[in-house]
């Protein structure tokens, strides 16, 4: 049963696998074991990933394992983790996967998967995991750290030739929906994404984690996190990469636009709004990991609630209504109109002189705003609007929500992009 919130059917089919929302959690600690994932569905979570499966025997982990790029007050930017696949038995692994899908039959259960690149460990898995009863598989073709030493992980996805094969194999040997996760240590993302396309995917997965350092224990001389008196690159997540994941999700969607591959999204999502930009940049599903072991289960609660209300307010009904809505108003570069001008507008009323966009705009842009003292000493900003140039820069450093505002200006020029300026030597021929 789909649900209902607020009036809004926040249900999904997701490359043939029905889902009460499209509120996921990723492969992942969060998700290795059963206690877990049913702790998950309890609260509201309408799918899950399952941590990576592997062949025997089980993965050795180290400790520690987690380190963070911190903000003010040790807000959590970004989030690095050097561990590996489950370190638990197929055999336990496979037992809970079948009893949780036995007592949670409408909740999207995925098995994340990853074996050595050779067709017989793939031919053996799979019909194990399909025995199952799970709803569909992830191919873990991304993991930055530990595993591509081994001939796994992103030492996979980074080869489209092997993408394709491995998915090819799952094919065959798999009845169900087949999900590829992709690497963002790649060029471009389009490559992988086509190569599972070409292999028979069913859908895509991304990101995964993106190879990183977070920061040094500078006493010691050794990265976190740090295992004994060593420590190695990991795989970097939370909210910092999601603009890296917005972008390469875009791209495989306008690369696709008759919408072939399926794409659930995945890099910091914490809230209804990042669900929102995935969905309407072409993902559909979203995978959650960071800001669960942060905040714990219960958050889906509000974003469900969140998202759920700002559809009522669009006048979207379903999640399907609004799939891909902004890749149309997605595109490079050179389309862009060079002939469209915004300046920048302070409100006065609101303005609290505290002269941070005076200061970013007067040391390091274009000098088009002024400050004004009057007789009594109180300070003023006014832009110099035959100055601006409409950088966003002092809308971005201001502290005061809608002080600053950008203004388009009527120009009275035609639009002209960089693929019919005549000062373009590669432009099209007319």
């Amino acid at each position: 049963m789909n649900d209902i919130v607020n009036g809004i059917d926040l249900g999904i089919e997701f490359a043939g696998i029905q889902s009460p929302n499209p509120f996921w959690l990723a492969s992942a600690p969060p998700t290795d074991k059963a206690y877990n994932v049913e702790r998950a569905y309890e609260a509201g979570w309408g799918g899950v990933v399952w941590k990576t499966l592997g062949e025997e025997p089980p993965a050795v982990n180290v400790s520690s394992r987690y380190s963070a790029h911190f903000g003010n007050n040790r807000e959590v930017l970004g989030f690095n983790n050097i561990e590996l696949i489950t370190d638990r038995s197929l055999e336990t692994n496979l037992r809970e996967i079948t009893e949780v899908k036995q007592r949670w039959p409408d909740r999207a259960l995925i098995v994340s998967i990853m074996v050595p690149c050779e067709e017989a460990s793939w031919k053996y898995i799979l019909p194990l995991v399909e025995a199952t009863g799970a709803d569909g598989i992830e191919l873990n073709l991304g993991c930055p750290h530990g595993m591509p030493e081994r001939g796994m992980g992103a030492a996979v996805g980074q080869n489209p030739d092997l993408i394709e094969q491995v998915t090819r194999w799952c094919k065959q040997y798999y009845a169900k929906s087949v999900i590829v996760k992709l690497t963002p240590n790649i060029t471009d993302i389009r490559a992988p994404a086509q190569a599972a396309l070409r292999g028979g995917a069913d859908a895509v997965s991304l990101i995964n984690t993106i190879n990183s350092i977070t920061g040094l224990d500078l006493d010691n001389m050794v990265a976190r996190p740090t295992v004994g008196n060593q420590s190695t690159h990991g795989g970097y997540c939370g909210s910092a990469v999601k603009p890296i994941a917005l972008n390469m999700v875009a791209e495989i969607a306008r690369d696709d636009p008759t919408r072939q591959l399926p794409i659930s999204g995945i890099g910091g999502i914490a809230n209804w709004r990042d669900t929102a930009e995935y969905v309407a940049l072409g993902a559909g599903s979203v995978q959650v990991c960071t800001a669960a072991m942060l905040n714990g289960f219960r958050i889906v609660e509000e974003m469900k609630d969140g998202l759920s209300r700002w559809m009522a307010e669009k006048g979207y009904r379903t999640i399907d209504e609004f799939t891909g809505k902004a890749i149309a108003n997605t595109t490079d570069w050179k389309h862009l109109d060079m002939n469209f001008k915004t300046i920048a507008h302070i409100d006065q009323d609101r303005c609290i002189q505290c002269g941070r966009c005076y200061i970013a705009c007067e040391d390091t842009s274009h000098q088009s705003i002024a400050k004004l003292i009057d007789a009594s000493g109180a300070r003023r900003y006014e832009v110099i609007e035959e100055e601006c140039v409409g950088c966003n820069l002092c809308q971005i450093t201001c502290p005061v929500d809608d002080c600053i505002t950008m203004v388009p200006q009527a120009t009275g020029r035609p639009y002209m992009s960089w693929d019919n300026d005549p000062r373009n030597p590669f432009r099209k021929a007319s």
